[in-house]
């Protein structure tokens, strides 16, 4: 008897590169036949299925990583010889053990997805087409997922630029394997949108956002229309009419609200199944993460909590001043003030001296300069601050010489002054406490990939929840030129978060920006921020403190937009085939 399970993972072995003998041990029915599934698929499809879910635990890591990292949304301390610091610099490589294991689940579940819907058939029975709908979705998602890190943006000529191989399931040949090299990114997409309709087709059951969903295919066709719906300038309104309509489905369904603004400031802490914006999460359980995982994991990354955590990446200023735009939240233990509810997913970090005192300061941020007098980069400066009365100065110490600085008010209700600084310049900053460094920059820990279930770093990495669907919808609305509605959205989401500040109108001439301002506060740290920066042709950009080469914008039209192809996949293709390497150099790039 042929195994089914074994036989997918040889495709997933030829993908990869990655097969080893507990592979099939860990799997759900590794040693049932093809014939025994068909015979009876409702005794063994829970258990195949929940193994295709079991891909997306592994997935969803790098996957973040990818998204998250690339953006402008976070900052590191310092220089990583981890694989992870190639996604932040744009160092772009095929040897990165992440980009592989991205690959490598990606296409795992896809496999598995893949076997059980050639193996099973359709219309037998409306539980089984809701498992097979499952399968559909997870396919389609997955191959959107890695069109959208390997391929180009969809409006730089989606018909000549390469997305990623289409292999559903196992090709029957497997002495004389045959496997293709990568499809256009038009035909990967058109897959994706066909799995995605087909499961919102044979789906009739919603059991909560850990599974996947008739909504749940709805909300992924919002998106991967919107990516194809062209760019601010040049609109695709034939894909921006079809976002609109998914996402309007979802919206309407009745099976989602968003969050009020308090429960909405504690999202991250809510398990899955009683948040009732989630349409669908890759779920994880405590059970699940050892001492490591709250290491190791994504929000290990972020923030230490309760003693676990490497607590390397912050918040960047160009997010906190997204934050501040508004009105200033502050973070002060004995004068908290949250403007802006996405505020409450940061926690900085004071230093507190032995009596449990904090310390004032004035911190702003600084130019810095190289060897030659030309702008280099940026740095955070915390000066001890001074008061006279009603007047401020602070002090900056630097190899034991100090330099005394007035400060001028620019809104002293909100204490935002601004100096004179050595070098010049005039620069603006907050009076604050000292906050605690790591290297030479503060510590302003992201939460909003911990405390679930307020489990340390517990986290259930959001594929879709309500308020993107109505940022799809705003932006689709936008590229319509439908500007009223698209406010109105806009304005939804906006004033969840920042009471009585929403816009008193959009046109043509700010939608662009406002829209795009709105989906990176709101889906920080959910891996939407790159992709969103690049898909409508706008350079990414990161002007703030870090050790990324912070005077190096990164145009959409650049050949790092796209990662490549991990080399190991590439190395285990059958001889005979193909499987393209991406661009490395712009030379290479194909725009239209």
């Amino acid at each position: 008897m042929k195994k089914i399970v074994t036989t997918s993972l040889l495709v997933t072995a030829c993908l990869c590169g990655t097969l080893t003998s507990c592979d099939i041990e860990r799997l759900p029915n590794g040693s049932m036949s093809a014939e025994q599934i068909t015979g009876d698929p409702l005794t063994s499809l829970d258990g195949l299925v929940d193994g295709a879910y079991a891909q997306l635990k592994a997935w969803s890591d790098p996957m973040h990583r990818l998204g998250e990292y690339a953006g402008d949304n976070m900052m590191i301390r310092g220089t990583s010889t981890d694989a992870f610091y190639e996604f932040i610099t744009f160092s772009r490589t095929p040897n990165n053990y992440r980009l592989q294991n991205f690959w490598d689940y990606g296409y795992k579940a896809i496999a598995q997805a893949s076997n059980i819907i050639n193996m099973i058939e359709e219309g037998q029975d409306t539980e089984i087409d809701n498992k097979l709908g499952e399968c559909y979705y997870i396919r389609g998602m997955m191959y959107f997922y890695l069109c959208r890190a390997f391929g180009r943006p969809y409006y730089q000529a989606p018909d000549k630029n390469l997305g990623v191989p289409i292999v559903n399931g196992t090709p029957e040949n497997m002495d004389n394997l045959q496997l293709p090299d990568r499809s256009t990114v038009k035909e990967v997409y058109e897959q994706a949108i066909s799995d995605l309709k087909k499961a919102e087709e044979l789906m009739t059951e919603n059991k909560g956002p850990a599974y996947a969903s008739k909504e749940a295919a709805q909300a992924m066709l919002s998106r991967v229309y919107l990516y194809m719906s062209g760019t601010y300038d040049n609109p695709n309104r034939e894909y921006a009419q079809l976002a609109v309509d998914y996402a309007t489905k979802v919206i309407n369904s009745g099976q989602y609200t968003l969050l009020g603004r308090s429960d909405f400031m504690n999202y991250n802490t809510f398990t899955p199944e009683n948040n009732k914006e989630s349409i669908f999460v890759v779920k994880r359980v405590a059970t699940e993460y050892s001492g490591i995982d709250h290491y190791y994991g994504i929000g290990g990354m972020y923030a230490v909590v309760g003693g676990m955590g490497w607590g390397e990446m912050y918040a960047s200023a160009k997010y906190l001043d997204l934050l501040n735009e508004t009105g200033r939240n502050d973070w002060r233990p004995d004068s908290k003030k949250i403007v802006d509810a996405r505020a409450n997913f940061i926690d900085p970090q004071y230093v507190q001296d032995e009596n449990g005192n904090y310390t004032p300061v004035f911190r702003f941020i600084k130019n810095v300069y190289d060897a030659s007098g030309n702008l280099s980069g940026f740095n955070y400066v915390q000066a001890t601050l001074k008061q006279e009365g009603n007047n401020y100065s602070c002090i900056e110490t630097i190899d034991g010489k100090e330099t005394t600085y007035a400060m001028t008010a620019i809104d002293a209700d909100q204490q935002i002054y601004s100096v004179k600084y050595s070098d010049g310049e005039t620069y603006t900053g907050v009076i604050d406490y000292l906050m605690v460094l790591n290297n030479i920059y503060p510590r302003f820990y992201i939460t909003k990939c911990s405390y679930e279930g307020e489990e340390s770093h517990l986290h259930s990495p959001i594929i879709s929840r309500l308020g993107e669907i109505y940022l799809n919808r705003a932006e689709a609305y936008a590229k319509l030129g439908n500007y009223g509605s698209a406010l109105t959205d806009l304005n939804t989401i906006r004033e969840r978060s920042i009471p009585g500040a929403g816009y008193a109108s959009l046109d043509a001439t700010n939608a662009g920006e406002r829209i795009d301002k709105e989906r990176q506060l709101e889906l920080a740290y959910q891996a939407e921020r790159s992709y969103d920066v690049f898909r409508n042709g706008d350079p990414l950009t990161r002007h703030y403190p870090g050790p990324h080469n912070a005077m190096e914008d990164i145009p959409a039209t650049d050949y790092r937009v796209t990662y490549y192809i991990p080399q190991t996949a590439i190395n285990s293709y059958p001889s005979g085939c193909t499987l393209t390497q991406n661009p490395t150099s712009d030379a290479g790039v194909i725009l239209n």
